[in-house]
């Protein structure tokens, strides 16, 4: 059997030579990526204040609106630069790879992509509104409620991305399932447990105490453990 060039063994320098490659390419595409960023970065930051409405930001250190400025733009040329990151990841551990898990691989892509942004469109549109007013309004007949800059926008970027990355758990399931680490017929008598712990999740990674938004968290995720279920189906 003829073997492909992709499928041969390579010695621990080309190792570390294509480690060093890929994290060159990855990072010059991160440096490109935020320097554009930093162009829009304005625009980007408006965008990340529609959640919170008419509240006004408050800056306090003379350097804090260039750092929070410099610091949207890196985590917005990240988020721009992840398709090239993680096709310089897959080029690494393609010579790995059989061909049919190459194949899985690659078409595992789109979806990641995909849930990814569909997670962080949920949390945008959705939760965020609900939890900025919820922890501006608590307390704010003894205290005067005025956030800070830099605060808000990491607090933003973080839940974002926490969001994007929760909702990958169908890509997860399916996967786990297809390389036999889960069982499917097992991880079917696991929904009340599932449940449960979705819903202690969703009181972690909500800001908010109140059970409307932690349940507006919680019952998404269950969800997608279902979807993951179901498509595991066809693993």
């Amino acid at each position: 059997m003829m073997t492909s060039p992709l499928d041969r063994e390579m010695s621990l320098m080309e190792h570390l030579a294509e480690l060093r490659t890929r994290l060159m390419i990855a990072a010059f595409a991160v440096l490109i990526t935020t320097l554009l960023s930093f162009v829009f970065t304005e625009q980007i930051i408006r965008w990340l204040l529609v959640p919170a409405g008419d509240i006004k930001l408050l800056a306090i250190e003379p350097t804090e609106t260039f750092t929070t400025f410099f610091r949207v733009a890196l985590y917005s040329g990240i988020a721009l630069a992840m398709p090239v990151i993680l096709y310089q990841i897959f080029k690494y551990i393609d010579p790995a790879l059989h061909p049919h898990e190459r194949r899985f691989v690659l078409l595992m892509g789109l979806p990641v992509l995909g849930l990814f942004a569909l997670g962080i469109a949920f949390c945008y549109f959705l939760v965020l509104p609900s939890a900025i007013r919820f922890l501006y309004n608590f307390g704010s007949g003894i205290f005067i409620v005025q956030y800070r800059a830099s605060s808000y926008l990491s607090f933003v970027t973080t839940f974002l991305l926490a969001m994007g990355l929760v909702f990958e758990m169908p890509a997860i399931i399916y996967a786990l399932v297809r390389v036999h680490v889960l069982n499917r017929p097992w991880l079917g008598k696991q929904r009340r447990f599932v449940f449960l712990a979705c819903f202690i999740i969703g009181a972690i990674i909500t800001p908010t105490p109140d059970p409307f938004n932690q349940t507006l968290v919680s019952l998404p995720l269950y969800l997608l453990f279902e979807l993951g279920l179901f498509l595991s189906r066809f693993a």
